[in-house]
C-alpha cells in the first residue's frame, strides 16, 4: 500500500499490512519510505501469480497480494507514485508484465474513463440547459398570452357591464 502525505514536500512510504484469518481488520506489519525502494520484482512476467519481492535499501521482503489483478494494480500505481515522487533513484521493475509500465496501465484507463464521464456530464448539462432555456422562451410566451387573455377578457367585461 502506498501512502502520500498531503504536506509539502509530498512523502510517499509503503506499508504491509496483513489481514488475519477469521478478523476483517487489517494491521499494520512494517513501513519504507519510497525513497528505501530499490527493486520491484514480479518474479515471472509469463505467468499471473500474485506473489512479488520488494528489496529496499537495508531489507528484502516477499510480498502476497490476494490476486494477480491486484498485484498489477499495485504495481502500476507504485510505478506510477515512483515515477512522479522521486527524482533521483528510482526502482528497478524487474520480472514484470510489459502493460505495467506501458501506456494501456489502469491509471491511463480509469484517467480515460473519468475524462469520458466529465465530457458526458458536460454534454447533458449543455443539453439540460438549452431544454431549460427553451422552457423559460415558451414559459414566457404563455405567460404573455395569459396577460393578453386577462386582458381581452377585462375589456369583454367591463363593456358588457356598461
Amino acid at each position: 500500500i502506498c501512502l502520500v502525505t498531503n504536506k509539502k514536500p509530498a512523502q510517499a512510504s509503503i506499508t504491509k499490512v496483513k489481514q488475519f484469518e477469521g478478523s476483517t481488520s487489517f494491521v499494520k506489519r512494517t513501513q519504507w519510505m519510497l525513497e528505501q525502494l530499490r527493486q520491484v520484482n514480479g518474479i515471472d512476467p509469463n505467468r499471473d501469480s500474485p506473489e512479488f519481492d520488494l528489496l529496499f535499501e537495508n531489507a528484502f521482503d516477499q510480498w502476497v497480494a490476494n490476486t494477480a489483478s491486484e498485484k498489477c494494480t499495485f504495481f502500476q500505481v507504485l510505478h506510477h507514485t515512483c515515477q512522479r515522487y522521486l527524482t533521483d533513484k528510482k526502482p528497478e521493475f524487474i520480472n514484470c508484465q510489459s502493460k505495467i509500465m506501458g501506456g494501456n496501465s489502469i491509471l491511463h484507463s480509469a484517467a480515460d474513463s473519468v475524462t469520458s464521464a466529465v465530457q458526458k456530464a458536460s454534454q447533458a448539462l449543455n443539453e439540460r440547459g438549452e431544454r431549460l432555456g427553451r422552457a423559460e422562451e415558451k414559459t414566457e410566451e404563455l405567460k404573455n398570452s395569459a396577460q393578453q387573455f386577462a386582458e381581452t377578457a377585462h375589456k369583454v367585461r367591463f363593456q358588457q357591464d356598461k
